[in-house]
């Protein structure tokens, strides 16, 4: 099992200077008023994993606006991992936009690095209307959760964007000077696209067959709906009737062809950058997007309990949850089904609230409450 026993921020968002210290390998609850700094907690955990965080917010972002200028912030924890107890930080770059990533005191060489040690998945009320956005916030979603099935598929979408982003800046390069690019750079570059994308779609299908064959199994009697859950729009649909080497040789090909078109528009026009997660309703045969309010939030709460207790069986260790005001918007039955639940998983739940009273009913949580900007033992 991997979890976080300590955390301690220092001029991260609201906080000059925080520290959790004996935090549980189960539920920790965090209390406070609206605005109090909640989220940010669970941000700051959040920024143990690859990635942006669970705002997906620019470096610079994470400054406590009080700090002097100069002041850099950071995030360093201790953690149980597959390694043993290892120091985990994380904090601003001098003079970059990039963030610096250690641990035990060693500079990782690239953030997906840290999917070796800790995995989360979240919850926030901004992802409330996930059915019904972006396909760009669903696919990124649900690469998380593949993430916590496999570690190095971080990896692999991290070197996948960097070689989207080189090959995009190089047709940029050729439209606006009208000098062509270099072709055999262009050429490695979309191999590695090829070859890395087709990865990326193979551990999506693997993911998601795995979640989808367990998933009315997990949640029955829980109250939470049955989701259906499939891929579309991506390189998934060659990988479901062609075998790898052809999909690649496939995927390279429609990038060559497609130079032009993406020198005029930007990005790539094929790729797993393109693929959509699409849900329903099982039982009503319904859309996700087409669902209510509340039909959708029980979907996605119901989607992110079955990966976790799908990952438990997997790997033999389901990720860290964060669940930012989860618990208030459901009613008494469907809220005891989540406690339940993540009783059961036997990893560590971060779940944030303005009302304790919500929580009390959980055995051997970790109670905290934040008042004028400071982590305390809740009474």
């Amino acid at each position: 099992m991997s979890f976080v026993r300590a955390l301690q921020l220092h001029a991260f968002r609201n906080y000059r200077d925080a520290a959790l210290h004996a935090l549980n390998n189960g539920f920790v609850i965090i209390t406070g008023d609206n605005g109090a700094g909640k989220t940010n907690v669970l941000e700051a955990v959040s920024l143990l994993t690859p990635g942006k965080g669970i705002r997906g917010a620019r470096t610079a972002d994470f400054k406590n606006r009080d700090m002097p200028d100069g002041a850099l912030w950071g995030i360093a924890a201790t953690a149980d991992t597959p390694f043993g107890e290892v120091k985990i930080g994380t904090g601003a770059r001098e003079n970059s936009d990039r963030r610096v990533v250690r641990v035990n005191g060693v500079d990782l060489k690239a953030q997906a690095d840290l999917s070796d040690y800790l995995s989360a998945v979240w919850l926030t009320p901004q992802m409330d209307g996930l059915f019904i956005g972006s396909a760009t916030d669903r696919r990124r979603f649900f690469d998380r959760l593949v993430y916590a099935f496999d570690p190095a598929h971080a990896g692999r979408v991290a070197r996948y964007e960097n070689a989207l982003s080189q090959r995009a800046r190089l047709l940029k390069e050729q439209r606006e000077t009208g000098c062509s690019a270099d072709p055999k750079w262009l050429s490695s570059l979309e191999l590695n696209m090829a070859e890395t994308g087709v990865a990326i779609a193979a551990a999506r299908l693997q993911a998601l067959q795995s979640l989808s064959s367990h998933l009315g199994s997990i949640l029955r009697d829980t109250g939470f709906p049955v989701p259906s859950l499939s891929l579309a729009g991506g390189i998934e649909d060659m990988l479901t009737s062609a075998p790898a080497l052809e999909v690649e040789d496939r995927l390279k090909s429609q990038l060559e062809s497609l130079r032009s078109h993406d020198a005029q528009n930007g990005g790539a026009g094929a790729g797993p950058h393109r693929t959509d997660l699409q849900v329903s309703y099982a039982e009503r045969n319904m859309p996700a997007a087409q669902c209510s309010t509340g039909e959708q939030k029980a979907l996605l709460t119901g989607l992110v309990l079955a990966h976790a207790v799908r990952t438990r069986d997997v790997r033999d260790a389901a990720p860290i949850l964060l669940l930012d005001e989860v618990a208030a918007h459901f009613d008494e039955r469907r809220r005891r089904s989540l406690f339940d639940v993540l009783a059961g998983l036997g990893s560590q739940v971060f779940i944030t609230g303005t009302d304790i009273a919500l929580f009390t009913a959980i055995p051997g949580a970790k109670y905290l409450r934040i008042e004028a900007d400071a982590v305390k033992e809740a009474a």
